[in-house]
Parts: structure tokens; C-alpha cells; sequence
């Protein structure tokens, strides 16, 4: 462990999150294995009882905007999903791709201390992909929470949302009995 790292948990604070493939390699270019990354990104949070408020799968990383986990702490979630993720994908890489580690074994982690923070964190997540070149507008890269903000759009990942929050409350108003 690195001497002097201090990681904020239990704070109540969002977390930007960052994590890289083994030796910055683009493993995450296979639509396959990015559909496997956001499936189990969702299992994550609902094991966790988390809210993720964004995310974007890059060729070589991942960016999160999380919510603590409770009663767990960040690091057993971020363990569990890529540990989770890696035993899924054993079947889907080439022989020759399962020798080295898939997953660069830290993480990066920033508590998120005000909403100016958390709108800039989630505007980089989501701009990410056509900052490096590998689209042309946000809502083009298909591995993002980005769609989901604008058009509303459901993916496989519960995003934390206003349009996720006015769901909850149309389908609370059509069980409520009346």
C-alpha cells in the first residue's frame, strides 16, 4: 500500500473514480466486453446499494461518479466489480489475451465536496470519449451515461437522475392506492 494515502470513506461525499486495464492496454474495445462491464457496473449497484451518477467505459479505463456504499466501503465495491467483471470475461478474450491481468490492480479515488465539483466530474466523464478522438459528439459513444442525461435514455445501469427520480415518483403515483 502506498505510504500516506488517505482515502475519505464513509464521509456521505460523492467519489470520482478512475481505474486503468492492465499496463494502460486498450482491452475494452470488444462492444462484447463493454456490454459486460456495464452489466456488471449494475450489479454492483444494486449488491451495494449505490448510486452511480455517471460513468464511461474508455478502450483502456473507466471513469465512475458513485455514491458511497453502505454498510461496505468503496474499495469492496470496486473489488467486487472488477474481480466480478474478470470472471465473467475469462470466456470471452482470446487465449493469448487471458495471460496477462486484465485490471491495473489501484484505483484512483476523489471525494466530491460541492455540486460545482460533481457537474464538472460528470461533464469530463461524459466528454471524454471526444476529447481522445473516439467520437465526434458525447451522445455518439455508446459506453457512457451520457445519452441517458440528455434524451433520457434507460441503459442497463440505473443512473441516478432527475429523469430516474421522476420515473420513481410517476410509478409510486400509479401503485399508490387511491
Amino acid at each position: 500500500m502506498t505510504r500516506g494515502l488517505k482515502r475519505l470513506h464513509e464521509s456521505g461525499q460523492s467519489h470520482f473514480v478512475t481505474f486503468s486495464c492492465d499496463r494502460r492496454q486498450q482491452k475494452l474495445v470488444d462492444p462484447a466486453l463493454c456490454s459486460l462491464f456495464v452489466e456488471r457496473l449494475e450489479s454492483m449497484r444494486v449488491h451495494f446499494s449505490l448510486r452511480v451518477y455517471g460513468y464511461v467505459v474508455m478502450p483502456e479505463h473507466v471513469h465512475l461518479l458513485l455514491s458511497e456504499p453502505n454498510p461496505a466501503t468503496l474499495a469492496d465495491a470496486i473489488r467486487f466489480l472488477k474481480l466480478s467483471f474478470t470472471k465473467q470475461v475469462r470466456p470471452i478474450r482470446r487465449e493469448s489475451d487471458c495471460e496477462s491481468a486484465f485490471w491495473q490492480k489501484r484505483y484512483y479515488d476523489r471525494n466530491i465536496r460541492d455540486f460545482e465539483e460533481f457537474t464538472a466530474k460528470l461533464r469530463y466523464i461524459h466528454r471524454n470519449p471526444v476529447k481522445r478522438g473516439l467520437c465526434g459528439r458525447p451522445e455518439d459513444w455508446q459506453w457512457s451515461s451520457f445519452r441517458h442525461y440528455v434524451l433520457g435514455e434507460r441503459s442497463e445501469v440505473e443512473i441516478e437522475s432527475t429523469w430516474t427520480a421522476k420515473a420513481r415518483e410517476r410509478s409510486r403515483s400509479i401503485t399508490a392506492p387511491g
